[in-house]
């Protein structure tokens, strides 16, 4: 009767030995037969692959190697995700920013009712800033809805900015969409 131990060192061996056959092979004529959207996604669980998604994935080598590549960038930060709320009362005085309840990220709204641009700051501070800002990671922020308020890569300061893309002001809009947002990686954008 085997230990289990033993069997899971050998489980994992097993595991190890099959993911080099896959990845070292060779396949005329292989390209990556899968977006990044659409690996990081499965990645991270917002989207499980289908069943011809999983074919590819596992026919084309080169494809296998980006998957792998991408959750390693992943394990690299050790972040997630982030969200926040929308948590004071209206003042009149318009909303100026939001943080996330682990005060990593801040969105800034800098303008005039109408014209607004929003900017995604990451603080410095965060354990995963230098990691982060290495990847070149696209990274999204979006409402309680789901909507996209920020996406893109951050800059060397750590932000990224955009023009405010919703019809409302950030207070009324964040006030009908949850009073929530969520930043994380891009993985499920198209």
């Amino acid at each position: 009767m085997s230990k289990p131990g033993i069997k899971s060192s050998e489980a994992a061996l097993e595991l190890k030995l099959r993911a080099a056959l896959l990845l070292g092979r060779r396949v005329e004529g292989d390209h990556l037969v899968l977006a990044d959207a659409t690996l990081r996604a499965a990645i991270d669980g917002s989207r499980p692959l289908a069943i011809a998604e999983r074919a590819a994935l596992q026919a084309s080598p080169l494809t296998l190697r980006r998957f792998r590549e991408l959750a390693r960038e992943g394990q690299a930060t050790g972040w997630r995700a982030s969200s926040g709320l929308l948590r004071a009362a209206d003042s009149g005085a318009g909303l100026s920013t939001l943080s996330t309840d682990d005060g990593h990220w801040t969105l800034h709204f800098i303008g005039v009712p109408g014209h607004w641009q929003v900017v995604l700051q990451l603080d410095a501070g965060a354990p995963f800033a230098a990691q982060l800002l290495g990847t070149g990671a696209v990274l999204v922020a979006r409402d309680g809805a789901g909507a996209t308020i920020v996406q893109g890569v951050l800059d060397g300061d750590g932000e990224c900015e955009q023009a405010w893309a919703f019809a409302s002001d950030p207070a009324p809009h964040f006030q009908r969409h949850g009073a929530a947002f969520t930043v994380s990686l891009a993985a499920a954008t198209g």
